[in-house]
């Protein structure tokens, strides 16, 4: 799970992408540096003297961005075993921080100080990528790593048609349920193999509405992610290339399903609740516990919290997100690893990141964040097929997770900035109407990718 920007600890919102509080992703990088964590500003690549090891040999800093107690156990145990098999390449471990990561990185980029490997998000990563901050691992992929990761996976890490970053943990957006409000309702309860439709949820969430509870909660502090995500299953895409390769916005009746489904629930029909459109994920949890609300749309690692937070005799339970006519497809934004280009040393780094992403102990990475693994080999793992915490429902859905449509657009980060969230938020709260909206996000959003593919 990434950190969340919202609610307890240091939490962004998945799939999302990234968890960045929800401001600019860029500020200035004065403002950053005053950021930096003192370890990040560590000697990098270079190899000064705070780096080296036992036999004189410079250590690789690996940079992680786990924050989950479960997580950085397993990240420091993979990186102690590492140490004691690899004497002559040691591996130091350096804590990163979900919400700084983009600002610290471009200032250690900038000053020559980065982290050898490091642990970001694919939506993350195309500055960096087209910048020349990062190693390009085409050439340096190990064929067994290359093979066991799906192509649609390999699409989240690669720019310019080359691979910037390995994609290894993602989870799909899933709906979690009041078990016993959804029960005593009567609604069909779906399943991966027949999940509801749009139409089909949009009326159970008119059936579970009433007695002083709504039928769901959107929590839409951040929502463009989860817009331009799920409305891959409706056959949205929101960003599409024109012949010359370069990207432009629409917004078409397949992109508008899901905006337009959110809106009225909250608008029209008020089966959602208004009050959580400004909420992060974790900050909706309270008022699911207490029955204000019967279904949640969360990331799949949402589980843990709600595992250690509800009450002992509150039941939930796990549910496919809605398909439409694109099918069940989603959009994702993995968590991945890459390799400084300033590195020295990019072949023993990735013998480090081959062995942290080995199916064992991804597996480990995997339940450790409570999301899913994106290898093959490591998705076979008996524990993510336990009904228990509901890990098989997730499980089942990772042929459904696509690369974001989003992230490899230059530009993308200011238009999600500066146009998306606040049309969207304004959309979503009934401020404007869609023909508004529209005008914002394709006019003025093309003026803003315009400057970036001159």
């Amino acid at each position: 799970m990434r950190a969340p920007r919202n609610g307890p600890g240091p939490r962004t919102e998945p799939g999302g992408n990234g968890f960045r509080n929800g401001g600019p992703r860029r500020r200035t990088l004065l403002a950053a540096a005053a950021a930096v964590p003192t370890a990040a500003l560590l000697p990098g690549c270079s190899g000064g003297d705070g780096r080296r090891g036992g036999r004189g040999r410079s250590v690789l800093r690996f940079q992680s961005l786990a924050w989950q107690k479960e997580s950085v156990d397993a990240n420091k145990q993979l990186v102690a075993e590492w140490n004691r098999l690899h004497p002559d390449i040691p591996v130091q471990y350096v804590q990163g921080a979900w919400p700084t990561v983009h600002d610290q990185l471009l200032t250690s980029f900038e000053g020559g100080e980065a982290p050898d490997i490091i642990h970001d998000a694919s939506d993350d990563l195309a500055d960096f990528a087209y910048g020349g901050y990062l190693a390009d691992l085409t050439g340096l992929l190990p064929r067994r790593l290359k093979d066991d990761i799906p192509a649609r996976g390999w699409e989240s890490g690669t720019f310019g048609g080359r691979v910037y970053g390995i994609p290894f943990l993602q989870e799909p957006r899933v709906l979690i349920a009041d078990g016993v409000k959804l029960r005593r309702s009567g609604v069909r309860v779906p399943t991966a193999d027949a999940p509801w439709t749009w139409e089909e949820f949009g009326e159970v969430a008119k059936e579970l509405t009433g007695g002083g509870g709504y039928g769901v909660a959107w929590p839409l502090k951040e929502p463009v992610s989860v817009t331009l995500n799920l409305a891959l299953s409706t056959g949205g895409r929101i960003f599409r290339r024109r012949p010359d390769g370069r990207a432009e916005v629409r917004f078409d009746a397949a992109d508008q399903v899901v905006p337009r489904t959110i809106h009225d629930q909250v608008n029209v029909v008020r089966s959602a609740a208004r009050t959580t459109l400004g909420m992060g994920g974790a900050d909706t949890l309270p008022g699911f516990f207490a029955g204000r609300y019967a279904i949640l749309p969360l990331g799949f690692s949402y589980r843990q919290q709600i595992a250690q937070q509800a009450p002992k005799d509150f039941e939930w339970t796990v549910l496919p997100a809605p398909r439409g006519a694109g099918g069940a497809d989603q959009g994702v934004s993995p968590q991945t690893l890459s390799i400084a280009a300033d590195c020295p040393r990019k072949e023993e780094a990735m013998a480090f990141v081959d062995f942290l992403l080995r199916p064992p102990n991804m597996a480990r990475l995997a339940l450790g964040d409570w999301m899913l693994p994106t290898g093959r080999e490591a998705l076979k793992a008996p524990e993510l097929h336990e009904d228990r915490h509901d890990w098989a429902t997730g499980t089942a859905l990772a042929d459904t997770l696509r690369a974001a449509p989003a992230q490899s657009v230059r530009g993308y980060p200011e238009w999600k900035d500066k146009i998306a969230t606040p049309g969207f938020q304004e959309y979503y709260s009934g401020a404007i109407d869609l023909d508004e909206l529209r005008q914002r996000l394709v006019h003025d959003g093309n003026l803003v990718l315009a400057r970036y593919q001159r």
